[in-house]
């Protein structure tokens, strides 16, 4: 009896941590969404960044919309689904957690392009970065869903009678086990997949640093006082892309060893509590990341907590 009491007040706090999680999220990619939204309309000009940024809010924003409404199906028992939502929630949900995988790769890519020397051979991509950029992701989008639509043969709605075949997805859905051809293949797909993106990533992520070491140098070779030089709209919007980059890469990290953890504990759910947390910490993270370089956002809320303090 103790230990179900200690059992329910467990997941019971990780209910409540994760729904307010959610809720900050939601909040900061909406805000942030709003802000590339009115810069677009009224904005004199606009950053080559701006559009994946923007991007990236709106899917994270839909990701956390759909992860709020599954994770209801996890956390409070009702089974009040069928095939078609289960389908439909759990495909929506994969497909845009690849889309966020794309655009933040890609979007490393396009900071690296900006900040390269007018020398290099990226700088004669500057101006057609945009277009690629958005070749790149609608090819990947469209590679992924195809990868991905397994998961509208295998998701279905939870049978009543109790088999130990179904791997658990929520109350209401369950997946049935493919053959360990298939299993194999969309694995090896999805390995390429990822790998070829965070190789980008980090590729474009080392370039970044070393450009900006070496701009490090020359200012301090330049500079006859000990203050350090101001930096460049272009330099801080590339700090917080590596700051996104270096926790993008944790956070991936922290699944891989937790997917392999559930594999040898298969029937402890505090392992799959703990992974769908980690699996949306980079898009509640990343608004605030972004917004924190924005100098019209924080003079905005700066101004707007001075109001709050002084009513």
């Amino acid at each position: 009896m103790m230990n179900k009491n200690i059992r329910f007040h467990t997941d019971s706090d990780i209910r409540n941590t994760f729904f307010s999680k959610i809720g900050i999220g939601i909040s900061g990619n909406s805000f942030l969404l709003l802000f590339h939204i009115l810069k677009f309309i009224h904005g004199p000009r606009s950053r080559l960044t701006d559009l994946p940024i923007g991007l990236l809010s709106l899917i994270h924003l839909l990701m956390l919309l759909i992860m709020a409404f599954i994770a209801t199906d996890i956390f409070i028992s009702w089974r009040g689904w069928d095939d078609l939502t289960c389908k439909f929630l759990v495909y929506l949900h994969r497909i845009l957690r690849g889309f966020s995988l794309c655009t933040t790769s890609l979007l490393s890519v396009l900071q690296a392009t900006i900040l390269s020397p007018r020398s290099s051979s990226l700088a004669k991509f500057k101006h057609k970065s945009p277009h690629h950029i958005s070749c790149a992701i609608l090819l990947l989008s469209v590679l992924y869903m195809l990868i991905s639509s397994r998961l509208l043969l295998s998701v279905i709605a939870t049978p009543n009678l109790t088999m130990n075949d179904f791997i658990y997805v929520t109350q209401s859905c369950s997946s049935l086990p493919l053959s360990h051809l298939m299993q194999s293949m969309f694995t090896t797909l999805l390995a390429i997949r990822d790998v070829f993106l965070i190789s980008l990533m980090v590729l474009s992520t080392w370039y970044m640093v070393a450009l900006l070491c070496r701009h490090r140098k020359q200012a301090q070779h330049l500079q006859s006082t000990r203050l350090s030089p101001k930096a460049s709209p272009e330099q801080r919007a590339t700090q917080t892309i590596l700051m996104l980059m270096s926790f993008f890469v944790l956070m991936s990290i922290f699944d891989s060893i937790i997917s392999c953890s559930r594999t040898m504990f298969l029937s402890d759910p505090t392992s799959y509590y703990i992974q769908i947390f980690v699996i949306h910490m980079y898009a509640t993270v990343s608004p605030f990341v972004f917004m924190s370089s924005e100098k019209h956002i924080v003079n905005f809320l700066r101004s707007l907590c001075k109001r709050v303090i002084n009513v």
